[in-house]
């Protein structure tokens, strides 16, 4: 599994979840002085499964033996059909929360977006260290980031139109386009892009502490700060920034699936598929913050 990506996937319970179980011994194969192949050890007496000893008849066995084995599902396991249908019940709630802020009067949508900025992060917090998914509280927490989201678009949206729209289009074409490389085997987590990627998010969240201070304490007078402050070749900051941190984002995906592929195969528990669906909100969350604020910032001389 892809280790040193998205936190959530990290969590010692996930990870435990996902280790593959220990590989059974072949068919036959016993320790030593074990019977094997179900045969008698020399001077005893060998006796076969008679199922007429178990009260069964032979239609009966028959009719069991015809059932079809039971699937991951059936089992209480972790399925890529969980994953979907709870991460789309968490984008759902993405997309109510947004609903809100976008129709809600100008000074209550700023007033909730600061509400779902801060408890999103309190709840992105207790969901990652919590020892078991609580489906209640990884709804809420999205309900919150889509009161965040959706006070950010209406505030970009009103200065630069039509970038919430683009924002969404683009953040759903990276994601299907990730998805369709990942599954076609054409990006992999390797251990070599893993270390550039935990080296170029550090740098990143180093980067913006240090432009969120200097925007908060009034040291840039642009909201964007650094971004759009300072200039290479004529080209704003921000705009290698974005690139840059859209190019994270995406890979966090990558990654995000690498950990939920690796939780079916192994038959993590059912409930886990709700950590599988946080996982992939935090990063879409993430992404499509970086595609909005890019766009913006392309749009800032208009």
């Amino acid at each position: 599994m892809a280790l040193g990506g998205n936190p959530v996937f990290n969590g010692k319970n996930f990870r435990g979840a996902t280790q593959a179980p220990p590989a059974p011994q072949a068919y036959g194969q016993g320790s030593y002085g074990q019977n094997q192949y179900g045969q008698a050890q020399y001077g005893q007496t060998q006796t076969g499964w008679n199922p007429a000893q178990q009260g069964m008849t032979q239609d009966q066995l028959q009719d069991m033996y015809n059932r079809p084995a039971a699937g991951p599902a059936d089992t209480g396991r972790m399925t890529y059909d969980d994953v979907i249908m709870k991460t789309g019940a968490c984008l759902g709630a993405v997309v109510a929360g947004a609903a809100v802020t976008l129709v809600v009067a100008e000074g209550l949508a700023y007033m909730l977006m600061i509400v779902g900025a801060l408890g999103g992060f309190v709840l992105a917090l207790v969901n990652t260290f919590k020892k078991q998914p609580s489906p209640a509280l990884i709804l809420a927490y999205a309900a919150l980031e889509g009161l965040f989201l959706g006070g950010l678009t209406r505030i970009l949206d009103g200065i630069y139109p039509g970038v919430g729209l683009q924002a969404v289009i683009g953040t759903l074409s990276v994601f299907a386009v990730t998805l369709l490389l990942f599954k076609n085997g054409k990006v992999r987590a390797t251990p070599k892009a893993m270390r550039f990627f935990m080296i170029a998010t550090i740098g990143y969240a180093v980067f913006a502490l240090i432009n969120m201070v200097m925007v908060w304490t009034g040291a840039v007078d642009s909201p964007f700060g650094l971004r759009t402050e300072i200039e290479i070749f004529g080209i704003p900051l921000g705009v290698f920034i974005g690139v840059l941190a859209i190019g994270l984002a995406a890979f966090a995906l990558i990654m995000d699936f690498t950990s939920i592929e690796a939780g079916v195969r192994s038959g993590a528990p059912q409930r886990f598929s709700w950590t599988a669906a946080f996982g992939l909100t935090v990063t879409l969350v993430w992404l499509y913050v970086e595609i909005i604020r890019l766009l913006a910032i392309l749009r800032g001389d208009e």
